[in-house]
């Protein structure tokens, strides 16, 4: 029989969370619902080709933060590639603190794009508000996780700012 670790901390989810997390996804189901039904309403093709190629960008964006995580993360075999032992502070977590977060934020914004619809607008919105507290609660627990080592990765790595990000990784290439 398998002993359960009891000396790391869990998360379990609050009502609020549970909210949050179930009034997103109804609202992400119901974009995705919405570009079917609205395929390119407005009929802007520069919008739609735009929409396309942030859908694109948001899955290699996603995919790689996650062979990251799963790469650098410390995580024990048994346990999730999610429960990192060190900060993860390479490959797009050297650009961003938060490519996953980031990914899921592009996704809306391509569904948008995409439909071209007022809806898809309304619906999208909150969810990216949802996903940026969301990202702002994972920092504090990451700061509880691992203190100091994540403070001075988020003195050098922002938050979500792409171009930003790039610039301060070359200048820190260039310095080494």
């Amino acid at each position: 029989m398998k002993e359960e670790k009891t000396d790391k901390p869990q998360w379990k989810p609050t009502w609020k969370d549970l909210v949050f997390s179930s009034v997103g996804g109804i609202l992400f189901i119901g974009q995705i619902v919405l570009c079917f039904l609205f395929y390119n309403w407005v009929g802007l093709n520069v919008l739609l080709y735009l929409g396309w190629i942030t859908l694109a960008v948001a899955i290699v964006l996603g995919w790689r933060a996650r062979v990251s995580f799963e790469e650098k993360g410390g995580a024990q075999e048994e346990e999730s590639w999610l429960r990192t032992s060190v900060v993860v502070d390479s490959g797009v977590y050297a650009v961003v603190r938060h490519p996953m977060y980031l990914s899921f934020i592009l996704l809306i914004l391509a569904l948008m794009l995409i439909s071209q619809h007022w809806l898809s607008v309304i619906f999208g919105l909150p969810i990216v508000v949802f996903l940026y507290l969301g990202m702002r609660v994972e920092e504090q627990s990451s700061i509880k996780k691992f203190g100091d080592d994540y403070m001075r990765y988020m003195n050098r790595v922002p938050r979500m700012n792409f171009l930003v990000g790039g610039i301060r990784l070359l200048q820190r290439r260039k310095a080494e």
